[in-house]
Parts: C-alpha cells; structure tokens; sequence
C-alpha cells in the first residue's frame, strides 16, 4: 500500500478529511522548500502538493505562473525539486509528497539522466505521487504501471467538463487519489460553487473508487468546509502562494502554518 493510500485510510477511519496544501518548489526563496512542508505537515497538513517550476504551465492562473517564473529564475529545477524532497525525507517519513506539473520537466529529466531516470530518482528522494497535467489517461497505463512498481501513485485531473467516458479513463488509471477542479479555467479562477461540486462528486463516484480532493477556488476555512463536506480531501494552492509571496525568509513558514492551522480547525470541527 502506497503512502498516499495509507494516509487516506487511517483519515476515513478517524472520520476526517485530508488537506493537501500546494507550494511552488523553490518559492518564493529557493531554500526554504523542506523548511516550509515542516511548517505545513505540524499546521496539519495531511499531504503536500509541490509544484516543479515550468516556463509554459498552461493550466495556472497568473500567481501560481508567477511563483514558477520566480522558481525558475533562482535556478530550481526537476534536479532541485528532487533535492527538496530528500532534505524533507530526513525527518518525515510518513507525510505523502506529490510532484505537480507538466510532461516537459519529467522528459527532459529523462534526457538528461537516461531513460528510466525520473522514475528512479523520485522514489529513491521519496516522492509518493505524480500529477502531470497534460498526460491524458489514455497514453498513460504503461508509465502508472511504472510508477506503480516503485510505490508511487499518478494521479488525474477531472473538471465539471468531464465526460463520463474520460472518468472511465481516469478510474482505470489512476491511484493515490483523484483530484477534481471545482472550475473552468485556471488556478485561482472564479467562484467557488459548492453545489456544483455537491453535484458532480457523486457521478464521479460511480466510476471512481479512490478517494477525491476538490481543489481550485478554495481560499478560506469557509470554503474549505463547504467542500470537505462532500470530498476526502481540500487542495489550496493560489491563496497559500499569495499568502507567503513577499514575505522576509525568516516568516514564509510561519505565515503558512498559521493559515493552515485555521483550515485544519475548520475542517476537523
């Protein structure tokens, strides 16, 4: 059983849900990354989503491609997304990582380092998951198989524009978790609809037997309730990242905890 599985299990069986917080590896100073997913996992963060910085993230609202841009810009890439990882692994053991981002970065690693590479070296700093954006469920059974070999889950993006054929497709591939973006458009768009969410969850759930997060639109204890009462987990991410953004060093953690702290609070009462 996957890290990411077990997690999500001993959370069911507590009766409560999962909160996954997303950063942008490498922002917004290139070395805070391990010192920050501490802050978040003592805060109560159940899992951590850490984005790796890429030049063309086609699915990010201007923040999150901001964040990235500065990333980049200081020099972290898939190598240091991995390196981040490690230093983290030295004291936790148990929180599941999952890397977030797009094919580019995976494949030029690749290159890089030979085949085979990424797969390697992301289990061995002790990543538990992959979310690639725009690698479709149907290419993807070979690579989940891979991953699935060295403990590792991929995991799917499903949106309100969904088909029912495309979650067939997910459900067969995926493993971890599935992650459904409550809005058209990209990170940090719109309104949140909960009811929308409220209604599309259970035609998931048909198909789907993993657990769901909901993220995209969630950016108070609010909001975060609202959808914790229908999903297994609640993603945040623009908010996290607006939150730390421009923040001295020395309070980045201390400015993420605190606003997760209140959703874990939230969320468990």
């Amino acid at each position: 059983m996957s890290r990411i599985a077990a997690t999500f299990e001993r959370l069911k069986a507590q009766g409560r849900k999962a909160l996954i917080p997303y950063v942008m590896a490498g922002f917004p100073y290139a070395d805070v990354t391990p010192e920050l997913m501490h802050a978040m996992v003592e805060a109560g963060a159940n899992v951590i989503e850490l984005g790796v910085p890429f030049s063309d993230p086609m699915a990010d609202g201007p923040v999150i491609q901001k964040a990235g841009e500065r990333a980049l810009a200081l020099g972290v890439g898939m190598a240091q997304v991995l390196q981040a990882v490690r230093r983290f692994r030295e004291r936790d053991q148990s929180t599941p990582v999952v890397l977030m981002g797009y094919a580019n970065p995976v494949e030029r690693y690749d290159l890089r380092h030979g085949a085979g590479a990424f797969i390697r070296d992301a289990a061995q700093a002790g990543v538990d998951g992959l979310l690639v954006v725009d690698y479709p469920p149907e290419e993807c059974e070979a690579f989940a198989a891979q991953l699935r070999a060295q403990g590792m889950d991929l995991i799917f993006l499903l949106a309100p524009t969904s088909t029912d054929e495309r979650i067939r497709l997910v459900a067969r591939v995926a493993s971890g978790y599935v992650y459904y973006v409550s809005l058209k458009g990209v990170t940090g768009a719109g309104h949140l609809d909960t009811g929308a969410v409220e209604r599309m969850l259970p035609r998931i759930r048909e198909h789907v037997k993993i657990p769901v997060g909901v993220g995209f639109g969630i950016r108070d204890a609010q909001t975060a309730c609202a959808v914790g009462r229908v999903a297994d987990a609640v993603v945040i991410g623009t908010r996290l990242i607006q939150l730390i953004e421009g923040q001295p060093r020395e309070k980045v953690a201390p400015a993420a905890a605190q606003f997760l702290a209140e959703i874990r609070r939230a969320l468990d009462a």
